[in-house]
């Protein structure tokens, strides 16, 4: 095995070094195809086939990288490949002229080309175009992996997702998706009257979300900064601002593990509305996801993993309380105390720590009893105030706040508040959170006087929600892993 496989090593380090020959020798004869600066295409493969009847017989310019040759004597056939798909060119000696195809039987496989000719049907029926010029353009001097053989490896697919594009078609379809889903929520919103704003990336306070953020040196200041973990703190000064209805669609940083489900850089959108509650933010959340699916798929009904859920019909809404009370037949409403939530866990085997309090608890009982259940789309409403640091109370009943996370195929999709406005609570949670900090919680929020400044200035009564939007495109185009809707996905050094 290790001499065949040293003989193959030998056979491309052949093959590399042929490549480069033939373009010193294009070189040489004042043919090299990197001077070419320009090629002015005129239509893509797809629309060729799309559009056969009118462009039967009319002059086309396609420009994409060769796939295929056949070469048979004087007459060829070649497939390239661009943005839309493939079409076949016949290239025959008579037509490019005797020196042309001298050099265009020297063209490799990943070339990329430039065609010119007249559409046509073959006599096997398959739309062609009938070559009469063909350009250069730029000269590959690696080797494509074989279709089946040599791109199977995934950590290759995510190191050298250029290759991937090329070589399968899936995965270009993937993410031309995903920048229709990220197109789709935009015009959605700004239909809702929402305004789209950026906000600060390099943040000396990295708060809104419970996680550990990554830290930096910024020079000029001589100060230390850190990458933004989530959007809200800024969008809701622009509430406090008066801009009534904002949104970010933006890379947030977490310095956390990698899996399935997560990347230490992801694309969060969070969008905050004044004047409505996180009611408010269930109904946009079900109304945006149904435009999303019904635009970009052309249904309501998705399927992911061969599981199907049904965005046409009115998401479950069911409390945290509720779904452990159906999940784990426990019923945190007749827990009074921090000792009887600490046995019934003991009792159920659910793992927690000596600062976790009754809250904490029942957050527990819901990850492990009933998050895996809720495949359906579902919102889960009325959160424990102890692990919802900047959402308002239940009037009725301050142990929990006016908070839902919107969970399908068993995952977090969203995550929503009624805003907490009231600079003196927000203080006291946030000085709670200090507290969590100092004794060792590293994803604990700090205090940030400018926005308490801002919430004095006053805010009015708000709704927000933050979207995974990886997670969205993850369900949407049926992709099992979190890199497969990433373009280039967080990689382990291979000099390491």
């Amino acid at each position: 095995m290790g001499e065949q496989k040293k003989g193959q090593e030998q056979d491309i380090h052949q093959l590399l070094k042929v490549r480069r020959e033939k373009l010193a020798d294009l070189q040489e004869q004042g043919k090299d195809p990197f001077v070419i600066t320009k090629y002015d295409v005129t239509i893509h493969s797809q629309d060729i086939r799309d559009g056969f009847e009118t462009l039967e017989g009319k002059t086309v310019r396609v420009a994409g990288r060769m796939m295929s040759k056949r070469v048979m004597g004087k007459a060829s056939f070649c497939n390239v490949q661009d943005l839309k798909g493939s079409i076949q060119s016949y290239v025959a000696r008579d037509s490019v002229g005797e020196e042309s195809y001298k050099d265009f039987k020297k063209f490799d496989i990943g070339d990329i080309v430039g065609i010119e000719g007249e559409v046509f049907r073959t006599k096997t029926g398959e739309i062609s175009i009938h070559a009469e010029k063909v350009t250069l353009l730029s000269k590959s001097l690696q080797i494509l992996p074989e279709k089946y053989h040599g791109l199977t490896n995934t950590d290759l697919r995510y190191r050298q997702r250029y290759t991937d594009l090329i070589m399968n078609e899936e995965v270009k379809d993937t993410f031309i998706k995903r920048s229709r889903i990220i197109s789709a929520i935009r015009r959605y919103l700004d239909g809702e009257g929402f305004m789209e704003v950026e906000t600060p990336m390099l943040v000396s306070n990295a708060g809104g979300a419970a996680a550990r953020p990554f830290e930096t040196h910024f020079n000029a200041l001589d100060e230390d900064l850190k990458l933004r973990i989530s959007l809200e703190l800024y969008l809701k000064r622009l509430i406090v601002g008066g801009l009534e209805r904002v949104y970010e669609i933006g890379r947030v940083f977490r310095n956390e593990g990698l899996d399935t489900r997560h990347n230490p850089e992801f694309t969060l959108m969070e969008l905050y509305q004044a004047y409505t509650d996180y009611h408010g933010m269930m109904d946009l959340t079900e109304n945006l996801y149904r435009h999303v699916a019904q635009e970009v798929l052309g249904t309501t009904k998705i399927v992911y993993n061969g599981v199907e859920m049904d965005l046409g019909k009115p998401f479950e809404r069911i409390t945290m309380v509720e779904a452990v009370k159906k999940y784990a037949n426990v019923d945190f409403d007749e827990i009074q105390t921090l000792e009887e939530a600490r046995a019934i866990a003991k009792e159920k085997g659910v793992e927690f720590e000596e600062r976790h309090k009754k809250g904490d608890i029942l957050s527990l009982f819901f990850e492990e009893f009933a998050e895996g259940h809720l495949v359906q789309p579902t919102f889960v409403m009325d959160h424990p105030i102890e692990i919802s640091p900047l959402t308002k109370k239940k009037p009725d009943n301050p142990a929990y706040v006016e908070r839902f996370e919107f969970f399908m195929n068993g995952w977090e999709m969203a995550n929503a508040y009624s805003e907490l406005n009231d600079p003196i609570d927000q203080r006291e949670r946030f000085k709670a959170q200090e507290e969590l900090l100092a004794q060792g919680d590293e994803e604990a929020n700090t205090t940030d006087e400018d926005f308490l400044n801002a919430l004095e200035i006053g805010m009015p009564p708000t709704g927000g929600i933050g979207f995974g939007i990886d997670r969205m495109c993850m369900l949407l185009t049926d992709s099992a892993a979190i890199r497969d809707v990433l373009l280039f996905p967080t990689m382990k050094s291979l000099d390491k």
